[in-house]
């Protein structure tokens, strides 16, 4: 196939465009380096079949050619980003969206939506299954990525209700490993800095609150299982295991043997509480599940992190 993937240079989409590029499919990869960085697809430029062109699709997209799928991972992802640049979030949600569905109808090509396990919000469900429309703060910090996601799949099915184009919906949850931004404001990239650094690590409330942690490798197979499929979704994509933050925070301590102390800092607004994915579906039609457990995967982010900082 020849894949157009938005958010090409980032964490998560520089990973699909190298599963891609193995398994001999052909890649333009765009983006528009907001959060995306070129050290993450540096290895790839020369490589045939793999484009890069630097562009914002919140403005008009073309790519010349044949186009059979276009998966849409474009959106600053990290909670220090809502606050940072949210119109930026609620643009490329919304206008991205738009503009990438309108290339997949002009193409005859599939469409693969990465949404989010945001839409569920602050569940009162748990843990949370597709059928679950959430609970969201509309005006909150956090809403103008909920939302944005939100938004997007609404758009990406009446494009598939109205216009006949072939969807495929991803609910990702907390995804972690190698290519995170250090300073992204993540729980996991944030603890292991801090760890590796010698540095307070700064855990939010009491800790208490739980969120379920996905190695990039098993994500992105979820990824390409269910833009093989006929199954429309939307699905849920993520590690069913349970940590507390408090427990993650402790674990990066030890890996790294770190010094570390844990220190406790007020909770952000609409913090969730509990972040759990059911996965029957994504077991039931795709036959996948997460293979990595958290400690293994910590282990290899904490490896690159130390190579990254020179630690």
């Amino acid at each position: 196939m020849r894949v157009v993937v938005t958010g090409g240079a980032g964490f998560l989409g520089s990973h699909i465009c190298d599963y891609l590029l193995a398994r001999g499919d052909e890649v333009v990869a765009i983006d528009n380096l907001l959060t995306g960085r070129l050290d993450n697809i540096n290895h790839l430029f020369g490589r045939d079949g793999f484009t890069f062109v630097k562009h914002d699709v919140s403005k008009f997209v073309h790519v010349p050619g044949d186009v059979d799928a276009v998966m849409h991972f474009a959106s600053p992802a990290s909670p220090a980003d809502f606050e940072r640049i949210p119109i930026q979030i609620l643009k490329v949600g919304s206008l991205g969206s738009h503009n990438l569905l309108g290339l997949a109808k002009e193409k005859g090509a599939k469409f693969f939506l990465a949404s989010t396990s945001e839409v569920y919000g602050d569940p009162e469900i748990h843990p949370q299954p597709e059928s679950y429309w959430g609970h969201v703060n509309t005006i909150g910090i956090r809403g103008v990525y909920d939302e944005a996601k939100r938004f997007a799949e609404s758009m990406t099915m009446a494009y598939h209700r109205y216009h006949g184009v072939d969807v495929r919906i991803v609910r990702i949850f907390n995804t972690y490993g190698v290519r995170m931004r250090p300073d992204d404001g993540r729980a996991v990239s944030n603890f292991v800095v801090q760890a590796l650094q010698g540095k307070p690590i700064t855990v939010y409330g009491d800790g208490s609150q739980t969120r379920s942690f996905c190695f990039m490798d098993d994500e992105v197979r979820g990824f390409l299982a269910l833009l093989d499929s006929d199954h429309v979704g939307p699905m849920n994509i993520g590690n069913p295991d349970e940590y507390t933050i408090l427990e993650l925070a402790q674990l990066a301590v030890e890996l790294t043997n770190s010094s570390s102390e844990i220190v406790f800092e007020p909770l952000p607004a609409d913090d969730p509480a509990r972040r759990r994915p059911d996965i029957t579906l994504a077991k039931k039609v795709l036959g996948w599940q997460p293979e990595i457990p958290l400690r293994e995967g910590l282990a290899r982010t904490a490896s690159y992190f130390a190579e990254l900082l020179g630690t």
